[in-house]
């Protein structure tokens, strides 16, 4: 009988069944779980509000582009919120489209390139000599001549105006005409004081960013045309102003889409005339209740802004071919100018002193006479500034009102815009790779690219009436603040994501270790090593918030008027020496707050006014 072979037999087994914990459990571990790591949740939060802030606005000024408004309907019988192409036609095809958007464009186009042009120029030739001459006071003129930069827009057109305004649109004498001579009407308003003192004011950006690139180029370069023999004004023209082409560029297009959306020097020295840009049309289609055409001519701007900018980053992209900082090199070699010396700094000189300290003077002396540039003893005066007088600085309650709103309005901003600009960093450095982190970076950096009177239009249009549990913010002072810190997160956020590039996960990782949760290594590790970055990220924003006109001059009203408004209402009401003495305020809290910060921080606010 043939053996059999008995299998060994598995034993039987009961399955085990999973016994899942109760909800509560679980969501108490999942909260749990947030708080201990929140990046996710802080992430998504950032999210939501930046598009509700910085893409709401697009949407709703592209809706209000094709939809018929309330007060349109009312005149036309026909139905509110109708898609309608009548804002297009208008704009672009109509009786009115002359006055409203061609002549503007091409006004717009006049004074844009004259002032870039000037700019550049101004920019390039102060940048070379700064940057690489022996001219007499050089470590000065680098911070003397951003000054200019750090002054409101308007204190320009409005020291121009106190100086060449003639009596053709009535209002208080100007210092000429005040000694005798009467300026022509094309030296007093129009395209030429515009791009004048729109160059002025911008010429400072172009030499921010002529002097980083000159600091960068190998000086191995310039000794080698030394070596060579070659003179000065050759190793100017052939080696140093070639490399310089990308940047010229940039200074080109960033300077154009910045005279795009400026609002208070064509206003004040365009307006009285009729000389309109894109800017002011915009302004005057809104204040006469036509959001509709309003909002194509924001579209326009912003637009053509966003192409610049857009344009700039793809040459930058294409011109590897001039990079000039390899592993080796560097430093920094003067020319020396030797008989040339002294004219190019007598130049360099006269600038800063005609778009720095020339402004200021004329507005002073406005302040502290009764005839405008009449120089006589018994024509100074001190009422202008007596407390208690109601015609003083220091007695009129808009002036003081004025300086509560801006400092309150300002520091708010600056300090939100500051913190969310680190928290950006952190997110999108901390969760590179992902969507949301794509996501903050990008749209982050979106309101740089649209003028600011056309993002105002924007957030007027989004927060003009409630939406949904989102209440209408139009006449308040939150208003304000919200658009300021949507419009300068570009500048706190790039500054927090640089920031945030420079330091590891090992920090974090060894506090981890050791205990620590997730806000204290926030607060104990990453803030102190931040301290800088959050430092400028918020300085920068409550400089620009300070001089802010443009973004603000759709939105505020009676009680919430800032005091670069509010100049521009002593000017409507012929008090030239109040709206000086107004921007003379600003301008004294902005340079306070610089020289503060480059002391206390030791870090040089230049490096960030070129945003």
């Amino acid at each position: 009988m043939a053996d059999t072979k008995v299998r060994p037999q598995a034993p039987h087994t009961t399955p085990t069944s999973t016994v899942r914990p109760p909800t509560s459990v679980r969501l108490r571990a999942w909260l749990e779980g947030l708080w201990h790591n929140p990046t996710r949740v802080i992430a998504v939060l950032l999210a939501v509000v930046l598009a509700y802030t910085v893409l709401g606005p697009i949407i709703a000024i592209l809706t209000d582009a094709f939809r018929m408004s309330t007060l349109e309907a009312i005149n036309t019988d026909g139905t509110p919120g109708v898609f309608t192409w009548d804002h297009i036609q208008r704009v672009f095809a109509s009786d009115a489209s002359q006055q409203v958007f061609w002549t503007p464009v091409g006004h717009t186009a006049v004074v844009g390139v004259a002032a870039t042009a000037m700019a550049v120029v101004f920019g390039l030739s102060l940048a070379m000599l700064v940057a690489r001459t022996n001219i007499a006071g050089r470590s000065k003129l680098g911070f003397l001549l951003i000054i200019p930069y750090m002054l409101p827009s308007q204190a320009f057109a409005t020291a121009w105006s106190t100086v060449f305004r003639n009596r053709r649109t009535g209002g208080a004498l100007g210092m000429m005409e005040a000694i005798g001579f009467t300026p022509p009407d094309w030296l007093a308003y129009g395209p030429v004081p515009i791009s004048i003192c729109l160059a002025l004011n911008y010429f400072p950006f172009a030499f921010l960013l002529f002097s980083n690139a000159l600091n960068k180029i190998d000086v191995r370069l310039i000794e080698a045309a030394q070596v060579l023999g070659g003179r000065q004004v050759h190793i100017w023209v052939k080696v140093l102003l070639p490399l310089l082409i990308p940047t010229t560029m940039s200074v080109l297009l960033l300077t154009v889409a910045r005279t795009l959306g400026t609002f208070a020097t064509p206003f004040v020295l365009g307006s009285p005339v009729g000389y309109d840009l894109l800017s002011t049309s915009l302004y005057a289609s809104l204040r006469s209740g036509s959001t509709g055409v309003a909002a194509v001519l924001a579209i326009v701007l912003a637009a053509v802004g966003i192409a610049m900018v857009v344009i700039d980053m793809a040459l930058i992209k294409n011109w590897r071919k001039f990079v000039t900082v390899g592993g080796k090199g560097g430093g920094s070699s003067e020319l020396k100018l030797r008989g040339s010396r002294i004219p190019l700094s007598i130049y360099a000189w006269v600038i800063f002193v005609i778009a720095a300290v020339a402004p200021l003077v004329v507005m002073f002396l406005s302040t502290i006479t009764r005839t405008p540039g009449v120089l006589r003893a018994d024509n100074f005066t001190l009422q202008y500034w007596t407390p208690g007088n109601p015609e003083s600085v220091f007695g009129n309650t808009a002036i003081s009102s004025a300086v509560v709103n801006t400092l309150v309005i300002a520091g708010s901003a600056a300090v939100i815009c500051g913190v969310l600009g680190l928290l950006v960093g952190y997110v999108v450095v901390r969760m590179s790779g992902t969507f949301l982190s794509a996501f903050l970076r990008q749209v982050s950096f979106l309101p740089y690219l649209i003028p600011g009177i056309a993002f105002a239009a924007a957030m007027l249009t989004l927060f003009a009436r409630p939406r949904g549990p989102v209440p209408a913010l139009y006449g308040s002072i939150a208003l304000l603040v919200v658009v300021m810190v949507v419009t300068y997160l570009p500048y706190a956020s790039r500054s927090g994501i640089s920031s945030m590039m420079q330091i590891g996960t090992e920090p974090e990782e060894a506090a981890q270790v050791l205990g620590a949760g997730y806000w204290r290594r926030l607060g104990r590790i990453m803030l102190p090593l931040q301290k800088a970055a959050l430092l400028t990220a918020i300085v920068l924003p409550f400089i620009s918030g300070m001089k802010e006109l443009s973004l603000v001059v759709m939105l505020v009203t009676p009680g919430t008027e800032t005091l670069t408004t509010q100049s521009l209402r002593f000017l409507d009401m012929g008090s030239p020496h109040l709206a000086n003495a107004t921007i003379l305020i600003i301008g004294l809290v902005v340079m306070v707050a610089v020289l503060l910060v480059q002391r206390l921080a030791k870090i040089n606010i230049a490096n960030g006014l070129g945003g």
